[in-house]
Order: C-alpha cells, then structure tokens, then sequence
C-alpha cells in the first residue's frame, strides 16, 4: 500500500509517500515541503498548493492519502490557514478518485511512537527509525507527514478491512 501523507500549513506544508503493509515495516518513497510566501494573496498560496499536491498525487500515485486533522489553537489567522492547507489536501486526494483519512496529532502519534503525548523530536526519532533513514527528514514538517502516512498503514488499513467487514455483514443481513 503506497500512501500520501499530508501535515498541512499555508507556509510550510509537510508531504510523504510511504508504501507497507499493516504490522511490518514501512518504506520510505519520498518527501517535500510545499511553500508559499506569506506576502502572497490567499488565492495565489492556495492554487500552488493545489498544483503541487496535484503534481505529487499524478507522480507518485498513491491508493489513499492522510492529512492531519485540524485542531483547536489559540491563534485563530494560524487555524484558520492550517484548515484552508487541510481542505486543498483532502481536495486533491479527492480529485484522483482516492480515499482520505483524516488524524488527530495524538492519533499520529500513538500509532508511531506509543504516546499520544509524545513530542516533535520523539515523533521525528520514531520515523527516522521506523523507516530506517541515515538521518531525520527536515524540517519536521515533513517528518510530520511521514508519520502521517505510517499511522495510516498502520491504523487505517485494518480500519479499512474493519470497516468493509461490517458492510458485507450488514448486507448479508438483509438478504
């Protein structure tokens, strides 16, 4: 399984491509940060995200991507661009037709490091060791969207075949 995975920003916005299965160890594909300059218009910051993620999507072809769900801050202009990066993320896996799932960062976290508390650096350790890299990815947003990716082979395949169980027992129920 070959997954995107999305830590969205406006200024800086964390991608990572993983492929694996559920219970083994994952493979590193590749990694970027997309970003846009805060002097420019919203629309304009937008649309680059849209295009590279686009890009991104039609080049490593992905079969389901991860982003991270938006949660409360105390600065409201920084939610608010975080959940605008968010929506131009889940639109771009959308377009190519793929499945998305959404996070929390504790989420995130549990799945690759065993804490939902865990920090930045542990978060960036885990990775960097899950993956078997020679050093951490930087910055950590792109770490970010690494672990992204490993939470959602880990978590929501199973969640997936979880899910599609239920439905064939729904509809054999009502056969």
């Amino acid at each position: 399984m070959r997954v995107l995975g999305v830590d969205p920003g406006l200024t800086r916005c964390g991608v990572g491509v993983v492929e694996g299965v559920p219970g083994r160890p994952c493979t590193l594909v590749a990694y970027y940060v997309i970003y846009t300059d805060p002097a420019d218009d919203l629309s304009l910051r937008l649309l680059h995200l849209d295009r590279t993620l686009g890009d991104l999507v039609a080049e490593h072809q992905p079969v389901s991507v991860a982003v991270e769900r938006v949660f409360s801050q105390h600065n409201v202009r920084t939610v608010m661009g975080t959940a605008q990066a968010s929506a131009v993320a889940v639109l771009a896996g959308a377009r190519a037709g793929l499945p998305v799932s959404t996070y929390t960062p504790s989420e995130v976290k549990a799945a690759v490091t065993g804490s939902g508390q865990a920090d930045k650096a542990q978060v960036t350790a885990m990775v960097t060791r899950l993956l078997r890299l020679d050093a951490p990815p930087k910055p950590a947003d792109a770490a970010d969207a690494l672990a992204l990716a490993i939470c959602h082979i880990w978590r929501g395949g199973t969640k997936a075949k979880i899910q599609a169980a239920a439905v064939a027992v729904r509809k054999a129920g009502r056969r």
